[in-house]
């Protein structure tokens, strides 16, 4: 039963619902609800699909993640980051019908929720941590420019050729200005500073409802829709029908290859904004690899009722949370507004005009667009300030999907490049303490000139075993010839691979050969058992195997290897006190 119970959390917490969990789950729901219309709207139109699209996509994959999901607070349905990815990757894959575009939309939720539930049962969730900050930074930053670039036709009231290309996008627009609707770009631009007045009156005003209304009465009365105003128009009423996802097999390969990107994508969005609300709400804990089977199962079952590809939303779950929504009985409030709108009033948004719609993506994605981290990883992390401009860069000028892979590489990469450069530092001792730091961060140290002291941050692999030696043959030879002991302080090093024992134990023979000791201090359980079960202890001998860097400083008490072996029993026994 607690296994059926861990994977249909609703079992868990449905028969301990109370009136007043209702309560607080009632006006959350209306809040999210009455969000989520107008901005499946818009969405729809960002993934280049009928507005009504948005509306499918705001109904059953929200409804799945009340019953799996494991996130009280999270509201799932279409967002923007999603919707561009969804327009402006079939765009790329193929020039087709809006036919054609709407059947890949719903191919792509399928895809891509069979790619999440899979990642979810076979617990892979850490495939998303190769999206890293400054890759997600750029990438979300260039995306939100194209995005909001993307809604200029709605604001001018013209016909300009979508694009993904910045350079295309800006030509595009450019070309358009001589044909402007002064009534179109009043409205869009009246609706922008409504929703920037409001939003810093107060956050909980339903600012998006406001401004959807006033556009609504404004065009309808004054017959705006006859200047040239353009206006949602007929939306079709019901709800959607159970259709069989038809996916184009000439297509397949850049089906899934799309659906992969946005499966990550949607991943990171979803378990970052569950754990943002876990933190605020300390009395429940999400599961991560469970969330991935909710939102895929959401994706998986909505793409036979004409949903496109949804997951978490940000700007939503933060007003559910905020509305003080207790349990995802608010989102099933949520999915019954959108399905009763469906049923009963969708001829209301006839005359909604799309620069409302437009309006309400900028002010939304503007948020996305992060000037501050860039700037901060300028005076302190300018490799991931490569990374993060590199991703940007390529999804603005390329395309997003080639932006988001360049991005992972890239973190690939410089993750790969940064261990095969460990940090290793030369130590000296503290002036009367028992601690050995770094040479170049310390002053008052004492210097022991014929002992080598030193610490290597991280692990000792095949890739770094050369930058290892090399950096140990350049300390040594700044020593000098005085050097008898070397004092290898291991307490940071977290794992040593086959290659690295044999360098070791290659190196250690050298040493000897120079009548040079090679003691290691510190080495943490799991790295003693390695060395153990190596026999790299045979060769660095247990006699030279220390708690602490000032006790195998003790072997400058004697002049050689040899006699060390006769006056071990007394270091050995002041080791073996010490290491417990």
């Amino acid at each position: 039963m607690n296994f059926i119970k861990k994977h249909i959390p609703i079992l868990e917490w449905l028969p301990r619902y109370t009136r007043k969990d209702f309560i607080a789950d009632l006006p959350a729901g209306i809040s999210i609800g009455i969000m989520l219309i107008p901005q499946g709207l818009a969405y729809a139109l960002i993934a280049k699909l009928p507005a009504i699209y948005g509306l499918y996509a705001a109904l059953l994959p929200q409804l799945v993640y009340a019953v799996f999901g494991t996130s009280r607070q999270m509201s799932v349905g279409p967002v923007a980051m999603d919707s561009l990815i969804v327009g402006a990757g079939i765009t790329a894959i193929a020039s087709v019908s809006e036919e054609e575009h709407i059947f890949m939309a719903i191919a792509l939720a399928l895809i891509t929720g069979v790619i999440q539930l899979l990642i979810g049962v076979f617990r892979l969730g850490f495939l998303v941590n190769f999206l890293s900050k400054p890759v997600i930074s750029g990438f979300t930053s260039a995306a939100a420019i194209i995005i909001g670039l993307n809604q200029i036709k709605h604001l001018f009231g013209v016909d300009i050729a979508r694009s993904n290309q910045l350079h295309i996008l800006i030509y595009n627009i450019s070309q358009a200005f001589y044909s402007i609707n002064l009534s179109s770009i009043a409205i869009g631009g009246i609706t922008i500073i409504i929703l920037v007045i409001l939003k810093r009156i107060h956050k909980k005003i339903p600012r998006v409802l406001i401004v959807v209304a006033l556009g609504i009465i404004i065009v309808q009365y004054f017959e705006l829709e006859k200047n040239g105003v353009i206006v949602v128009g007929l939306i079709p009423k019901g709800l959607p029908k159970f259709t069989i996802p038809t996916i184009n097999t000439a297509f397949l390969t850049e089906l899934i290859t799309l659906s992969g990107t946005l499966a990550l994508i949607a991943i990171m969005e979803a378990i970052s904004i569950a754990k943002a609300l876990q933190e605020k709400k300390k009395d429940h804990k999400i599961d991560p690899n469970q969330e991935l089977i909710a939102i895929g199962l959401g994706n998986i079952i909505g793409s036979f009722f004409q949903s496109y590809p949804t997951t978490g939303s940000f700007s939503r779950s933060a007003v559910n949370e905020e509305s003080g929504a207790s349990t995802k009985v608010s989102l099933i409030i949520a999915a019954l507004i959108v399905g009763l709108t469906l049923l009963f009033f969708t001829r209301i948004f006839y005359f909604l005009p799309t620069g409302v719609l437009a309006a309400i993506i900028l002010v939304s994605v503007f948020g996305f667009i992060d000037i501050k981290y860039p700037k901060s990883l300028y005076h302190y992390k300018r490799d991931d300030l490569l990374m993060l401009m590199a991703t940007f860069i390529i999804t603005l000028t390329i395309g997003i999907k080639e932006g988001i892979l360049v991005g992972v590489l890239l973190s690939i990469v410089f993750l790969i490049y940064r261990s095969t450069r460990p940090h290793i530092a030369q130590c000296e001792q503290i002036k009367g303490t028992n601690y050995y730091k770094n040479i170049n961060r310390f002053d008052n140290l004492v210097q022991h000139p014929e002992a080598l002291i030193f610490r290597l941050d991280g692990q000792l692999y095949f890739a770094n075993t050369e930058y290892f030696k090399d950096a140990l043959a350049s300390m040594i030879e700044t020593k000098g010839k005085d050097l008898k002991l070397i004092v290898w302080n291991a307490e940071a090093v977290n794992h040593i691979d086959s290659s690295a024992i044999l360098m070791l134990g290659s190196l250690i023979e050298e040493l000897r050969k120079k009548q040079i000791l090679f003691a290691i201090a510190g080495a943490t359980g799991p790295i003693r058992d390695l060395i153990f079960k190596s026999k790299l202890s045979n060769v660095i001998t247990e006699d030279l195997m220390f708690a602490e860097v000032h006790l195998a400083m003790k072997c400058l008490e004697l002049d050689t290897y040899k006699s060390l072996k006769e006056n071990s029993n007394t270091i050995a026994l002041q080791r073996n006190k010490d290491f417990g």
